[in-house]
C-alpha cells in the first residue's frame, strides 16, 4: 500500500529517510518555504515532492518530524495551528528531545496520535542502517514500522509510553557526545605537555565501551571520595593548558554526591538513588 508522508524537514537525516521511503514507493512531501538552496538540492536528489505546508499537512497519512532539536516544538506548533491533519494521520516526533518536550508536543497535537521516536545511527546511505526506536500507541507504532519494511532503516518498538524512545536516545547520545568532548580536552592536555602519542597508546589498549560495564558503577561510587579530588586536579591541568575545565569540575561535583558512600558495597539501584536530585523523576521502583 502506498502512503503519503509529510517530511518536516529534509536535512541530512531527513532527506535520507525520505529517499528510503521513496524507494518503497511511498509519496514523500516537503515544504520548500524558507528553506536553503542546500535543503532544496537534498530534497530534489531524494525525489521528494514540494508542497505548501497546509497542503502537506492535509495530504499526509504520516507527518515525520526530523529537524534540529531546537525547532521541534515550533514545528509541531505550526502543524497544530493549521489544524488540517487528516483523519488517521500520525505525527512521528523523531528528534533528539527530552521526554518532557515530547509530551508537550503530544499535548499540543491532542487531536493527532503522536509517536515518540528516536534515530540511533548514521543516515541510511552507503549501506548504513540506523535504527528508528519508537514508543507510543502500539498499533500506530506498528504502522510506522511497516512503512520502513524492506528499507535500510531498522525499527524497534519499545512500548506504549510516550518518552521511552526519547529517553533512550538522550541517554545514549549524552554518553556518546560528551565522551567525544572529553576525548578532545584530554588529548589537548596531553598534547600541551608533549605526551599525546603516549596517551593514544594507553587508550588503544581498551576496546570496550565503559557504558556496557554497569557492574562498575557501584565501584565508581565507592571510590568517589578519591576520584573527586583527582578530577579537580585534572580540571586544573586543563585550565593551565588553556582548555575548558567545566566538564571536569562538573564530573567532580557529581562524584561528590557519593561522598557518603565511601568504600561501601551498594547495588546499582542504591548508587543511582544517591545521584538523584530530590524532587526529580524516580523510576527506580
Amino acid at each position: 500500500m502506498t502512503y503519503t508522508i509529510g517530511l518536516l524537514h529534509p536535512g541530512t537525516m531527513g532527506s535520507a529517510f525520505g529517499a528510503q521511503l521513496r524507494a518503497r514507493g511511498h509519496i514523500v512531501l516537503w515544504c520548500p518555504d524558507g528553506r536553503s538552496d542546500t535543503t532544496r538540492r537534498r530534497a530534489e536528489h531524494a525525489g521528494l515532492e514540494p508542497e505548501v505546508l497546509p497542503e502537506l499537512v492535509s495530504r499526509s497519512d504520516v507527518l515525520l518530524s526530523l529537524c534540529p532539536p531546537a525547532a521541534a516544538e515550533e514545528t509541531a506548533a505550526q502543524v497544530a495551528e493549521l489544524g488540517m491533519a487528516g483523519v488517521g494521520t500520525i505525527y512521528v516526533e523523531a528528534n533528539a528531545v527530552s521526554p518532557s518536550r515530547v509530551q508537550r508536543i503530544a499535548d499540543r497535537l491532542a487531536s493527532v496520535p503522536v509517536i515518540d521516536a528516536a534515530v540511533v545511527g548514521s543516515p541510511p546511505v552507503g549501506g548504513k542502517s540506523p535504527t528508528l526506536y519508537m514508543s507510543g500507541p502500539g498499533e500506530k507504532a506498528d504502522r510506522i514500522a511497516e512503512l520502513f519494511a524492506g528499507t535500510d532503516v531498522q525499527t524497534h518498538v519499545l512500548g506504549d509510553s510516550i518518552g521511552q524512545a526519547s529517553a533512550l536516545k538522550l541517554a545514549y547520545s549524552s554518553y556518546q557526545k560528551v565522551s567525544r568532548v572529553l576525548a578532545a580536552v584530554a588529548y589537548g592536555a596531553a598534547d600541551t605537555y608533549g605526551v599525546a602519542d603516549e596517551l593514544l597508546v594507553i587508550a588503544a589498549k581498551r576496546t570496550r565501551s565503559y557504558l556496557v560495564e554497569t557492574d562498575y558503577i557501584p565501584k565508581a561510587a565507592a571510590r568517589a571520595w578519591r576520584w573527586g579530588p583527582e578530577l579537580e586536579d585534572a580540571a586544573a591541568l586543563l585550565a593551565d593548558a588553556g582548555l575548558p575545565d567545566s566538564l571536569m569540575r562538573a564530573a567532580a561535583a557529581t562524584l561528590a554526591r557519593w561522598d557518603g558512600n565511601r568504600d561501601e558495597r551498594l547495588d546499582i539501584a542504591e548508587v543511582l538513588e544517591a545521584l538523584r536530585v530530590e524532587g526529580g523523576l524516580d523510576n527506580s521502583s
